[in-house]
């Protein structure tokens, strides 16, 4: 069997449900003016990938063509793009923002009025490759692996979330963080928040999730399904903590909060919520709490995940718990289910650098 695509077809993931993940052929697209053409060496599937695929996520349609956790390497450019991008490793920042509208032109384009999300609502990097403006690639340092470079997109929402919460309860440092979650998104901000300082007590429903929580820098953790869950997590903590940082974003997880976040504070709202969600407005007006959303990130955030997993703080085998190929992009997608599993990667490339054939007996998984 000849070992990747024809010459001229693009091979993709399209998702119709959790169920149904197959691959569709396609003419391979030439990148337009202004636009780099991607070949894919590896791809994060995301919680919101999973939530989507389960029909539950609120600005995401089945069926959908998942990859904006993606790496590669430049393969084409369009008119008026350098050359010199061609052969570049690069990692993706997703977010398509219009540039034009008020919230792009004070810096703010994660929450752009027409914002589109590549592999969200345009078709992503789960494929043999794909286009995207150049502007949305960032050059990848080679020191940089493939496993950390990965975890830049994931990692730059908490770090985004983490900003944004100092900006509104003031310096973190020593002072004490709840963490509702311990699925990779909350493991992230956890290591956010250990490198801001802070002192975090994190919050998730399984004792191993929890476990990894604390091996990861967690200075305790408490089931919040627990009758005394908040009784537990106060003496943890030694008082109301300074901020909240909610990456689940149920009704019970966000009333949960508002108890624990100290008079004045910051509950951060991380999770995507499936709809409408009640909340005590008298608590958060007699406290003076500040409620706050947080979506995606910028360039800065970016940047910032790059230093982080630069540093080499981030434990690589605490994270990524998963891997498969290409052509196993359904059996990564039922893998990411598993709350045992962090971040599940699907591989696009050979050992020797070739595309992954379709169908090709290759024998990813778990390793």
């Amino acid at each position: 069997m000849v070992n990747g695509p024809e010459a001229g077809v693009n091979r993709r993931v399209v998702v119709n449900s959790i169920d149904d993940v197959v691959v569709e052929t396609v003419p391979e697209a030439a990148p337009e003016a202004g636009e780099v053409r991607i070949r894919g060496t590896v791809v994060g599937i995301c919680g919101s990938d999973t939530h989507a695929a389960c029909g539950h996520h609120p600005f995401i349609d089945l069926p959908y063509r998942p990859g904006h956790e993606v790496i590669g390497v430049v393969d084409a450019v369009g008119a008026g793009v350098a050359e010199s991008w061609i052969g570049r490793r690069v990692v993706v920042e997703p977010n398509l923002a219009c540039g034009r509208c008020p919230q792009c032109l004070a810096g703010r384009y994660n929450i752009c009025r027409e914002l589109l999300v590549l592999g969200c609502q345009t078709p992503g990097g789960l494929a043999d490759s794909f286009t995207v403006a150049v502007d949305r690639v960032v050059p990848l340092p080679d020191e940089l692996d493939d496993d950390h470079a990965i975890l830049i997109e994931p990692l730059a929402t908490p770090i985004h979330a983490v900003r944004r919460a100092a900006e509104a309860v003031g310096d973190l440092r020593d002072r004490p963080v709840v963490v509702v979650g311990a699925g990779p998104i909350g493991l992230f901000v956890l290591l956010a928040l250990r490198q801001a300082g802070a002192r975090v007590v994190v919050a998730d429903l399984l004792e191993s999730k929890r476990a990894r929580a604390e091996r990861l820098g967690a200075a305790g953790s408490f089931d919040p399904s627990a009758p005394d869950a908040v009784e537990s997590a106060l003496a943890l903590l030694g008082g109301p903590a300074a901020a909240v940082i909610d990456c689940v974003a149920i009704q019970s997880s966000v009333a949960q909060a508002i108890e624990l976040v100290d008079k004045g504070g910051a509950v951060m709202i991380v999770g995507v919520s499936a709809g409408a969600t009640p909340v005590r407005l008298d608590l958060i007006q007699d406290r003076e709490l500040a409620l706050i959303g947080n979506l995606m990130y910028v360039r800065e955030d970016y940047a910032a995940a790059m230093d982080l997993l630069a540093s080499g703080v981030v434990p690589i085998d605490e994270i990524i718990t998963a891997r498969y190929d290409f052509a196993q992009s359904a059996q990564a997608f039922a893998a990411s289910m598993d709350p045992e599993n962090v971040k599940v990667v699907v591989e696009l490339t050979n050992a020797d650098g070739a595309p992954i054939s379709v169908g090709a007996g290759s024998t990813g998984g778990v390793r």
